[in-house]
């Protein structure tokens, strides 16, 4: 992902950010608002560590996709249904509801 989708999206990363980070706290994530810059110097300062540490973990979670919690846009899905397709088994449609897990064919007041 881009940092442009953590931007825009800011308050909706906050989980994972405190996941990533625990030693933030959500009111300073509010004050800074997305910006990078301000965000890379707050973990500065309340991990210890320098700032390019800082900056190289903060390339590493850049790295993958959107969280689909995070980002619910159309123009987000088809792309991750495709991703997505790795994990459904062979003979089996990406694209199909799987609403009900099991035989698409099956009702559920069949057993």
């Amino acid at each position: 992902m881009k940092w442009h989708h953590v931007k825009e999206n800011w308050p909706a990363f906050y989980e994972a950010i405190v996941d990533k980070w625990p030693q933030v706290d959500d009111s300073d994530l509010d004050e800074i608002d997305g910006d990078q810059g301000a965000f890379v110097s707050y973990l500065v300062e309340v991990t210890g560590q320098d700032r390019e540490e800082i900056r190289e973990e903060l390339r590493e979670w850049l790295v993958g996709e959107i969280p689909s919690d995070i980002v619910m846009d159309p123009s987000h899905d088809n792309h991750s249904i495709v991703l997505s397709a790795k994990y459904v088994n062979e003979g089996e449609d990406e694209y199909s509801d799987d609403a009900a897990f099991g035989d698409d064919n099956e009702s559920p007041d069949d057993d």
